[in-house]
């Protein structure tokens, strides 16, 4: 198990434009793989980009089972996500609170469209290709984001939705994107 550090807020390295994977099935891309699975998971993430861990590549994981903090939402099947393309079904877009292990112990309602189509391959070079909706679109357009240089800090609209997580959810548990 490898958890590696996730780059914070402020580094130019998250604010840069990530390269196109082309080359599938390698040890190199499934040891990036199961790093970042390992550090979601001792982060208690809903999502991981490559760039989050220093890796200037095109490379997404996310996944969520139910969880009590977000009752509301519903599960998002573990995926792997290799040179995304998003595009939003329409021009409804909803307001959420979003947090991010590169942007620690902050929360931010931020505007994300309620429906997209995303496309990529996993590691192995298969196909992916899913119309989703509510969180599931929300988690996809959030990570898709850093491949962009694009933390979720850019995208609010009115800041007096953003502060420390402890303040504005006292008592609460709440996991970061």
């Amino acid at each position: 198990m490898t958890v590696r550090a996730v780059l914070k807020m402020g580094d130019p390295r998250l604010l840069q434009e990530a390269r196109r994977v082309n080359e599938f099935n390698m040890p190199e891309l499934d040891a990036l793989i199961q790093d970042m699975k390992d550090t979601m998971a001792a982060l208690n993430g809903a999502g991981l980009a490559a760039p989050q861990i220093g890796v200037d590549q095109r490379v997404v994981i996310f996944g969520v089972d139910y969880n009590p903090r977000y009752p509301e939402a519903e599960a998002v099947p573990f995926t792997v996500l290799i040179n995304p393309v998003v595009t939003p079904l329409s021009k409804e877009m909803e307001e959420d609170w979003e947090g991010c292990l590169s942007v620690p112990g902050l929360r931010g309602r931020v505007p994300r469209y309620t429906r997209i189509h995303y496309e990529g391959v996993d590691q192995f070079g298969n196909a992916i290709d899913r119309r989703v909706e509510g969180f599931h679109a929300r988690v996809v357009q959030h990570e898709c984001d850093h491949l962009h240089g694009i933390l979720y800090p850019m995208r609010i609209t009115d800041f007096r939705t953003f502060g420390f997580t402890d303040v504005l959810f006292p008592g609460q548990e709440v996991m970061d994107d």
